[in-house]
């Protein structure tokens, strides 16, 4: 471990918690833009993180400890999971002690963390939607793992950058399996992190929210770090599908601290054009019963393991 790879990993992680907040303003926008409405400008996640922190909290009589400690901890996961997250570089001490199998249990973790807070107080909303998370969680994490599982299988690790740098010099078409799971994890994605068709990030309707349900109770410097953290975890997925599946223009090991440059513009541009495809599939896309979300992620999970499946028979 030198001196620049931590150099490296250190500027990868500040970038990734940095920019979060801007990849989740840019979506909003292209989705105003979408819509044929007015956009808000792209600096709002900041503006309204620094007008949160500096409120007072309110807090329930009746919240314990773990309430509390949530927001902490939440966030504290989430930088821990882009630490060993490929992004600029693939250059990570840190990613050698986790590989994506534990990557998937850090969300598990934090799903778990954000489910406990929801129900802390004991409100009907905080109940209903950490119900509703669990059951989601349930169906979606088998389906990211067997999209795992094929790149592994292409690449011959299970770690992160290896499996970046495994496939930066091969094409997409030359892995059909790839494919399958890209389809698989692009769905999984919108799962995950709340989005439409799945959920709906921007309401408060008791009959459709999953994740604003369990936050309801948290207020000021507690549901920054909450915002925050549901931003960097949207940075962090879009950031896994980028090593898995276009991991082109990322620095390698032995290229230093300075070649982080000329990877920083392929990074905002592949952002810019994921947020614009997330964007998109949510204007296009009707909200789903609750009901029906089981299905929608059983045909990722069915994609997923046809993926896989390809890339077993291709690789005999």
């Amino acid at each position: 471990m030198t001196l620049s790879s931590m150099l490296t990993q250190c500027i990868a992680v500040l970038l990734s918690v940095a920019l979060a907040p801007l990849f989740s303003g840019w979506v909003a926008q292209c989705r105003a833009w979408l819509s044929n409405r007015a956009a808000p400008p792209l600096w709002q996640p900041y503006r309204r993180l620094r007008k949160l922190f500096v409120k007072d909290a309110v807090l329930a009589h009746d919240a314990s400890p773990l309430f509390r400690a949530v927001p902490y901890v939440l966030f504290g996961v989430m930088v821990a999971a882009a630490a060993i997250i490929p992004s600029l570089s693939t250059d990570l001490p840190f990613a050698s002690v986790a590989d994506a199998i534990a990557l998937v249990g850090l969300f598990a973790l934090a799903r778990v963390l954000i489910a406990l807070g929801g129900m802390d107080v004991g409100t009907a909303f905080g109940t209903m939607g950490a119900r509703r998370e669990m059951m989601v969680g349930f169906l979606a994490e088998p389906a990211l793992l067997m999209v795992l599982f094929t790149a592994s299988l292409i690449s011959g690790s299970t770690l992160l950058p290896a499996m970046a740098e495994a496939l930066q010099g091969s094409h997409i078409a030359l892995h059909p399996g790839l494919d399958f799971a890209a389809v698989a994890f692009a769905m999984v994605l919108l799962a995950e992190n709340g989005r439409i068709p799945v959920d709906n990030p921007t309401t408060h309707l008791e009959l459709t929210m999953i994740h604003e349900a369990m936050l309801l109770e948290y207020s000021a410097r507690h549901l920054a770090l909450i915002e925050w953290a549901s931003s960097l975890k949207l940075f962090n997925y879009t950031c896994i599908g980028f090593a898995l599946f276009i991991p082109w223009g990322m620095a390698g090991h032995a290229d230093g601290v300075l070649w982080l440059l000329p990877a920083l513009p392929p990074l905002l541009l592949k952002l810019a054009v994921a947020g614009a495809g997330i964007a998109l599939v949510e204007t296009l896309s009707a909200k789903l019963r609750i009901f029906r979300a089981p299905e929608f992620l059983a045909t990722a999970f069915l994609l997923a393991v046809i993926g896989l499946l390809v890339g077993l028979m291709l690789e005999r």
